[in-house]
């Protein structure tokens, strides 16, 4: 059961990988909302941290950004933190394979290789921190454009898919993270075993043999007199 435990703790990891990569590829962080005027236009804006894209009735053009610096600040953040949630995943992963029994590697160590079980749980932990971060920012600024009355209804931007899965791969992160670091604690504890406490008395053995010292000649005499 418990092995099983590990497994599943992999398998949560692939798919907070194939999660980061999907939020940082696809151009649904933000989307046209469709209230007042835009009731009327046949054709949705979507926006990316690399690209934008207008889908029409029957076709659909996206163009990459010209620059970096045409983007606002939370974008620009959630394009770094996002690439950072990869590549620390990815290495997480990594620590977390060779720390699973289901593997032979530190097999001689297990001390060691219990140790490096917690380390990808930490590593786990810190990809969720960099995945949740940016969408959270992304989530509050679209919230609060969409009812600043100053701004054209044209303007205003409603929450994108990549959102929602990046708040579900942020929880399956956070998941992960915490499988490892119990299993960390419940490996760690069965290798320390019962902690010592109390005197133990030596008793002899059955088997053991008593050598009783015969009393001397002299030890005789000393007694008579």
């Amino acid at each position: 059961m418990r092995d099983k435990l590990e497994i599943l703790a992999l398998v949560l990891g692939a798919l907070g990988i194939i999660g980061t990569i999907a939020i940082t590829a696809i151009p649904l962080w933000r989307v046209s909302a469709f209230i007042g005027a835009n009731l009327i236009v046949m054709e949705d804006q979507w926006e990316g941290l690399w690209m934008n894209c207008i889908k029409q009735i029957d076709r659909m053009q996206c163009k990459v950004y010209d620059s970096l610096l045409i983007l606002p600040a939370e974008l620009q953040a959630a394009r770094g933190l996002t690439i950072a949630s990869i590549v620390i995943s990815v290495i997480a992963f990594a620590i977390t394979i060779s720390g699973t029994k289901v593997t032979s590697c530190c097999a001689d160590r297990p001390a060691a290789k219990t140790t490096t079980l917690a380390v990808g749980g930490c590593f786990f932990l810190l990809a969720c921190l960099t995945t949740l971060i940016p969408v959270c920012w992304v989530a509050h600024t679209v919230i609060r454009t969409f009812y600043n009355p100053t701004l054209m209804d044209a303007q205003k931007r409603e929450l994108g898919a990549a959102l929602y899965v990046g708040w579900a791969t942020a929880g399956i992160l956070l998941a992960t993270g915490v499988i490892l670091l119990l299993r960390f604690c419940q490996r760690r504890g069965k290798e320390e075993g019962p902690a010592y406490s109390g005197v133990y008395a030596l008793e002899p053995r059955a088997d053991s043999v008593y050598l009783q010292r015969a009393p001397s000649s002299t030890h005789k005499q000393m007694e008579y007199v």
